[in-house]
Order: C-alpha cells, then sequence, then structure tokens
C-alpha cells in the first residue's frame, strides 16, 4: 500500500528480514557502526534526487525479473513488541507503521528535520489509517 500511495508504477521487490534485538543490533554495528538494538532499519538499494518515487534517479532494473529492487527492511520484533505496549498499539499496528515508515526511507524520504519529520509522519498516519481499516484517509 505504501507503494500504491506513492504512485510506484513498476514491480517492485523489497525484502523484509523479522530478527531479535540481538540480531538488529549485529546488522546496525555492521552497516551503521552503532551497537545497540533499534526498532528498524532500512537499506536503499535505489537514489533519489529527492524524496517520493517521482525522485529516482537512474532505477536499476534487474534483468531477469524486469523488477526494481527497493531495498531491504530488518525489524526487532522483540523491540515491536515491547514498542507496542509502551504506545498503547497492538501488536500489527506498530509492525505494519515500521514496514511502512521504512519503506517511505526506500523512496527516499527521512526525517532529518522538522518538514521532512512531518511530511513521513503525515504520509505514515494516511497510510496505516487505511491499512488498519479505519478508512479515514489515503
Amino acid at each position: 500500500m505504501t507503494l500504491s500511495y506513492e504512485h510506484v508504477d513498476v514491480p517492485c521487490v523489497v525484502s523484509v528480514l523479522i530478527t531479535d534485538d540481538e540480531g538488529i543490533r549485529a546488522y546496525n554495528y555492521e552497516y551503521r557502526g552503532i551497537d545497540k538494538a533499534t526498532d528498524v532499519l532500512s537499506f536503499p538499494m535505489q537514489e533519489f534526487r529527492y524524496a517520493g518515487w517521482k525522485g529516482i534517479s537512474n532505477p536499476e532494473f534487474d534483468e531477469s525479473t524486469g523488477e526494481l529492487t527497493l531495498g531491504d527492511i530488518v525489524i526487532s520484533m522483540e523491540t515491536v513488541k515491547r514498542q507496542a505496549k509502551e504506545y498503547g498499539n497492538t501488536i500489527e499496528h506498530e509492525t505494519v507503521y515500521m514496514i511502512v515508515h521504512s519503506t517511505l526511507h526506500l523512496l527516499g524520504y527521512d526525517h532529518a528535520d522538522k518538514r521532512s519529520e512531518k511530511i513521513m509522519h503525515d504520509k505514515s498516519k494516511s497510510i496505516i489509517n487505511f491499512l488498519l481499516g479505519s478508512g479515514e484517509e489515503y
């Protein structure tokens, strides 16, 4: 739904790895030099001039499948369960949030400043509300 929301009009591949805190800690250390667990990591495979589907620079399609590999997402279910409880969400809601949030990162979005953080938050909220059945936005 995140790709649909962003008007991505080509077949894409996004890999999702579900792990525990120790597993995500190892990825966080190996790829970011941070020796601690986190909730989710995103590893984009494409470059964007600016955030959003139209901002993709030179998409690299898999020659054999014709699909565009957007990137990888790694989620710690241990942290997701803790955060769901902490924020008063269901595990489903928290997991959906992680996937939506990370997919937006794969599309070039970030939250480095207040403006970009608001854009990501608003997009995430709209997509999650639609996915989880409130039907309020999208």
